[in-house]
């Protein structure tokens, strides 16, 4: 139950520091993505299932707010979550590398896919300047604050699952 409230929390406390604090830090209009470094976050921290869920959370949030199509985000940053979740099983807290290595691939997906299936599609066939102009710039953004924002969800997993720990001992 824990467990669940404190995501609740991030996943809110990103939100509002994404829509409201970077907003005013927008570097020439590109704010950094924190639904992806959180989705992604969690995603190798504690596996697919739960790499799935969170994204679908804050996915769904976007959409409430930004989205066009209901149900859009929701269903990239599922994706985004699973697929982060599948190395779950090479992540060691004590190595950055790998996280880093995977949030920019996921903002970097993240934007690719959102500029096929959003811009595209719809006849705007600008890549290399959306590329440079937004999708490159909101990752090495992101990557930024991830160095930042990472140890602090780190910290809150690892002792959420020191007491989850010490919970399960109390009752066997």
């Amino acid at each position: 139950m824990l467990r669940k409230i404190t995501v609740t929390f991030f996943i809110c406390f990103c939100f509002l520091l994404q829509c409201s604090v970077f907003h005013s830090l927008a570097l020439a209009g590109i704010i950094p993505n924190l639904m992806i470094v959180l989705t992604s976050a969690f995603g190798f921290m504690r596996g697919e299932k739960e790499g799935l869920i969170i994204g679908f959370f804050c996915g769904l949030l976007s959409d409430i707010f930004f989205g066009s199509f209901m149900g859009f985000y929701a269903l990239l940053l599922m994706y985004i979550g699973y697929l982060n979740g599948k190395f779950s099983r090479i992540f060691y807290p004590e190595d950055i590398k790998l996280p880093i290595a995977l949030i920019i691939t996921s903002d970097l997906s993240y934007g690719i896919i959102c500029y096929v299936l959003l811009f595209m599609l719809r006849g705007r066939l600008q890549f290399t300047y959306y590329f440079l102009h937004i999708i490159l710039p909101e990752a090495l953004y992101t990557i930024v604050v991830t160095l930042f924002l990472y140890p602090l969800i780190l910290n809150v997993n690892k002792r959420l699952e020191a007491y989850e720990k010490r919970r399960a001992q109390k009752f066997v």
